[in-house]
């Protein structure tokens, strides 16, 4: 049976592209837990007779991991590490964040609509929308559902544009805030119970069980890898899910990602759309966090700084601290990456139910 590397020149252009891509997450730090691991899979399985990475019914190692994948098992995983390695309490401090997080899924659902209107099918909108929120489980585990096709295309995407936030979000958050509103200052976050912060992720998960169940998977690891953390007697089960079994997980997803990268379902004019989409999305996202803060501030009395919107897109914590840098370099005492981690975590949970509306509206 033929396997799904093969030779010629399609493969001696992927080769190229997965040692570029090696030297991106090694030598530029471009998100190198995964992007190491994708680089490899993918020079791994396009190597010239290389079965490493085979067709169902053969023995292909990475194939058994990429099934695992399809099956929509690792991504969650992953969840439960990012939970337990999460602090809910700058979002339990202020509630109001949620909706910047919300504001900031914009991105996934305006690219959806972009990539129907360029002729994608809805699995693969969906799939591609999802790269807007800058979250890379995510990504994976709503494309493996919907599009498996476009895997390594969308991993691609999602994982280098995650590197780029901090060069991406700058320009459009100063286009759209003044220098005034960048120097705003907010108080501090009032301290966050023990109760509160095990009650959270209880309630988190009830709420999105009711509503969008199909956010369960990836919301309801999640909350289990944070309520580890928070409960403060499952130090154990919180060590082990935020190292020992994420970095396993890690290793298993991005070699498997990236061995499904070959040349046939790879090197195509639709790759090229779907990485020019993720920076609509990005930009969609971040501009839909800004904007709802700059609304907001119409109505509070207490105006929120509108550079802790753009960290609603769940890169954490790096658009947190995108956030901060901006403020401080419009008011040296400004401190804002507390305030941006509400919106942040909160772009967490809001990209995990965004990809729970679209598997329960497109998948098959």
């Amino acid at each position: 049976m033929d396997t799904l590397g093969g030779s010629g020149l399609g493969s001696l252009i992927m080769v190229a592209i997965a040692c570029g891509l090696l030297y991106l997450g090694i030598g530029k730090k471009f998100e190198p837990l995964l992007m190491v691991p994708i680089a490899f899979g993918m020079l791994l399985s396009n190597l010239p007779l290389s079965a490493i990475f085979a067709s169902e019914g053969d023995v292909g190692l990475l194939y058994y991991f990429y099934t695992l994948c399809r099956w929509g098992i690792l991504p969650p995983l992953i969840f439960m590490g990012v939970g337990a390695m999460t602090d809910f309490g700058p979002l339990i401090a202020n509630p109001k964040s949620l909706l910047l997080g919300a504001a900031a899924q914009l991105g996934i659902f305006a690219t959806f609509i972009g990539a129907i209107l360029l002729g994608f099918t809805a699995q693969e909108a969906g799939s591609i929308g999802i790269i807007g929120g800058a979250d890379g489980p995510t990504s994976i585990l709503v494309t493996s559902l919907l599009a498996p096709h476009r895997l390594a295309a969308v991993a691609v995407a999602a994982y280098s544009y995650m590197a780029l936030v901090p060069v991406i979000q700058p320009p459009i958050m100063r286009a759209l805030t003044t220098k005034k509103e960048r120097c705003i200052e907010m108080k501090q976050l009032r301290p966050v119970s023990r109760k509160e912060r095990i009650v959270f992720p209880i309630l988190v998960t009830i709420v999105v069980a009711l509503f969008v169940p199909d956010a369960i998977p990836l919301v309801g690891m999640l909350m289990l890898g944070n309520l580890f953390r928070e409960s403060g007697l499952t130090n154990r089960l919180s060590d082990t899910a935020q190292n020992n079994l994420c970095n396993i997980v890690t290793i298993l997803l991005g070699t498997a990602v990236g061995a499904s990268a070959t040349a046939e379902n790879f090197l195509r004019p639709e790759t090229l759309m779907i990485m020019l989409l993720g920076v609509v999305a990005f930009s969609f996202g971040t501009a839909g966090g800004v904007l709802l803060a700059k609304f907001m501030n119409l109505f509070l009395k207490e105006k929120i700084n509108p550079l802790i919107g753009s960290a609603g897109v769940s890169a954490v914590p790096m658009a947190a601290r995108v956030s901060q840098k901006e403020g401080q370099r419009a008011n040296p005492a400004n401190f804002l990456l507390m305030h941006a981690m509400g919106p942040n975590v909160a772009g967490v949970i809001g990209s995990a139910v965004a990809a729970g509306v679209l598997l329960s509206l497109f998948r098959v």
